[in-house]
């Protein structure tokens, strides 16, 4: 008994040190498919223009995945001002096929990360995803994730 409750503190104690992120939110794809069509959506809302934000986008694919990147468009209306829409590639794989990502069974995680990005306008933001390669769908894509963190002041 007294092992399982260390054990159940241990666990504790590790989830604990990992910072609660700012925003996070999923979008899964339906049978594992990335249509044209299907366009994620995430909606923010910042008031503290002062602060810095790393932006994590996630990718999760499985090891079935046949190419060695996925180009996106990412779509991003500020509260006031234009919105912009930038192509993005997210690479999957090294040049000899090993996956860049961090694996874990038979799921992979990619990246792509913007660090530091101070936001000029209080309000909500809307980011949207849409996959930009010449294939209509894109199989073997689980989920796409956005996740906002505060960057801690270095004092």
């Amino acid at each position: 008994m007294r092992k399982l409750l260390f054990l159940v503190a241990l666990i504790g104690f590790f989830t604990s040190c990992e910072d609660a992120a700012y925003y996070q939110k999923s979008f899964a794809f339906k049978n594992n498919k990335w249509d044209q069509n299907v366009k994620p959506k995430f909606e923010i809302e910042f008031q503290d223009t002062t602060k810095l934000y790393d932006f994590i986008l996630t990718l999760r694919t499985s090891t079935d995945y046949k190419y060695s990147n996925l180009w996106i468009f990412l779509n991003s209306t500020p509260p006031e001002g234009e919105s912009a829409r930038e192509p993005y590639e997210i690479k999957t794989t090294f040049p000899d096929g090993s996956w860049i990502g961090k694996e874990t069974g038979t799921v992979v995680e990619h990246q792509l990360v913007f660090k530091r990005r101070r936001l000029p306008f209080k309000g909500k933001y809307k980011f949207m995803v849409e996959q930009a390669i010449t294939e209509k769908e894109v199989g073997d894509v689980l989920d796409i994730s956005l996740r906002v963190e505060e960057v801690k002041s270095e004092n």
